[in-house]
């Protein structure tokens, strides 16, 4: 399928570029807020890849973190975040990944998240499961959140909301649940699709974020919801990636319930 091999080979240009600047001296510049960081390799990575879909589908429209959107008349979008996890590249931590995914009239129909540093892609198509290397994966099999090992994020900003990310987190840790902060989105959704963790949630999260990891969780067998358990959409902030067997004891917690 001509649509999937331009996805897969955006990934691997944008993925390259990463690799030629990984660990060397490149512009950091903050966007709006703390540390919310953009740097030359990130506009470098996204030329690259646009490039690369605009060649062979030049009516369509796209959305990318940096660029923002490219408007055309088209019933396909692709969502791209560059380098998912820039403070993690921007400090030489190579847990960051290019992230794209392909909607085509509202629906994500496939998604790539390519991880160079350990090379690791993911892949899925919707209805044809998720791939890791071009094996099928899966998400876990735990059936109590106790039990479990969890992923989250931070946002920069209201911390301290009611339910808000200190306070969840504060809930897990404090009944000695595992909790790990990776520092992007797209890997940590890949993780649990992969079975490594067993659920991710996130109080704030962008469309490029989130795009192509979700559906890979779900085409891996797992459950993405927003936080009221609706089904998800990438255009709202909230979400939480389960294996789907922990994922109601997820809700609840989240919610202001108790563990």
């Amino acid at each position: 399928m001509l649509i999937k091999h331009t996805l897969l080979k955006a990934a691997e240009a944008g993925a390259s570029i990463m690799k030629e600047y990984f660990d060397k001296s490149f512009t950091v510049s903050n966007k709006e807020g703390i540390n919310n960081l953009v740097t030359e390799v990130d506009h470098k990575s996204e030329e690259a890849i646009i490039n690369i879909i605009k060649e062979d589908y030049p009516d369509h429209f796209i959305l990318s973190e940096e660029a923002g959107e490219v408007v055309q008349e088209s019933d396909y979008k692709w969502i791209i975040d560059p380098i998912d996890g820039t403070v993690n590249y921007a400090n030489g931590i190579p847990i960051c990944c290019v992230s794209i995914a392909l909607e085509k009239n509202g629906k994500m129909l496939m998604g790539a998240v390519y991880n160079p540093f350990i090379n690791e892609l993911f892949f899925a198509q919707r209805g044809f499961g998720a791939t890791l290397n071009d094996r099928k994966i899966s998400v876990s099999n735990k059936t109590e959140i106790i039990k479990s090992c969890l992923v989250t994020g931070f946002p920069y900003t209201y911390l301290d909301a009611p339910n808000g990310p200190l306070q969840v987190f504060e809930k897990f840790i404090r009944k000695g649940i595992p909790v790990r902060r990776l520092g992007s989105a797209a890997i940590d959704l890949c993780w649990v699709a992969a079975g490594r963790f067993d659920g991710f949630y996130e109080h704030k999260l962008q469309a490029w974020d989130s795009a192509a990891g979700f559906l890979i969780v779900e085409e891996a067998g797992g459950k993405v919801t927003d936080f009221s358990g609706n089904e998800y959409s990438p255009y709202q902030p909230h979400l939480i990636a389960t294996n789907g067997k922990i994922h109601d004891q997820m809700l609840n917690v989240i919610n202001g319930g108790s563990l």
